[in-house]
């Protein structure tokens, strides 16, 4: 279960895992995107689904960290009604623009925006309350700029809109953003991830050889069951999806789709 639309990151990683669990289980492993209320949606489906190992949840920092502080009332409680299988992938957003703008780095775009208030209203998108929508709120108190949020169901259409210039910039996934930043249509000035990437990533520099961030915000996708799925069936979902993790080639295909990547025992305590 991907609690979000088509074409994002967390779904191109759900259906990457599915393919190969079908593979070697040789059984049908379906991907279903039930998206809504910020991902809360889909993972109370799976919160309140049988507890036989069946559905599993692809969760998010939304449905497992974000939602629960900012929401009043939750359908599920995200630390009790699940039991944790694995981390999948942790991965940096990054801070992208329209290759229109006229800005090359991340201070020549808090100047730009600065020097425009009330003749340009610069506009960010994506899905309300998400990672991305959070950076650009928290976008906007450090650097004392103002913008108007656009809510998207998803990266998908977000970014679709950034590239038709309906919106201006954006905090998308950095497997999302990349492919357009190198075919020239997005420009990348900044991450948000705590690890500092490799300079050369196509990310605007800081001025000391690396790329500029924010670092504060790190994305985390997971593989949970229900809080009564077995722990057999816990056991070799674990198991079997470390061990896709940790192969050749799914690693070169989720290069770029997150920033570390794998899987380990299964904890109770496994972080939230």
């Amino acid at each position: 279960m991907v609690p979000f639309p088509p074409g994002g990151s967390l779904d191109i990683a759900g259906r990457l895992i599915a393919q190969r669990l079908a593979e070697a289980w040789g059984q049908a492993v379906v991907v279903e995107n039930k998206p809504g209320a910020g991902g809360n949606i889909g993972a109370d489906f799976v919160a309140k689904s049988a507890p036989d190992g069946y559905t599993i949840l692809l969760g998010a920092l939304s449905t497992h960290a974000v939602n629960p502080s900012l929401y009043a009332k939750m359908p599920y409680d995200a630390a009790k009604d699940f039991a944790p299988i694995t981390l999948i992938a942790i991965t940096p957003n990054v801070l992208v623009v329209n290759a229109a703008l006229p800005v090359s780095n991340v201070r020549e775009f808090i100047a730009y925006t600065k020097a425009n208030p009330g003749k340009l209203v610069v506009r960010f998108g994506q899905q309300r309350q998400r990672a991305g929508h959070l950076a650009g709120e928290l976008y906007k108190v450090e650097t004392g700029t103002d913008a108007v949020h656009i809510p998207f169901k998803g990266g998908a259409p977000a970014t679709q809109a950034l590239l038709a210039g309906d919106t201006q910039f954006m905090f998308d996934n950095l497997a999302n953003a990349m492919a357009q930043v190198k075919a020239g249509k997005l420009k990348a000035l900044a991450v948000t991830t705590a690890q500092t990437l490799e300079a050369g990533a196509g990310i605007a520099d800081d001025g000391r050889g690396r790329p500029a961030g924010f670092r504060h915000l790190d994305v985390v996708r997971t593989l949970r069951a229900g809080r009564h799925a077995a722990p057999p069936i816990i056991a070799k979902w674990n198991a079997d999806v470390t061990r896709i993790l940790t192969t050749p080639d799914v690693r070169a295909k989720l290069d770029g789709r997150r920033r570390r990547a794998g899987a380990g025992h299964v904890r109770s305590n496994s972080r939230r």
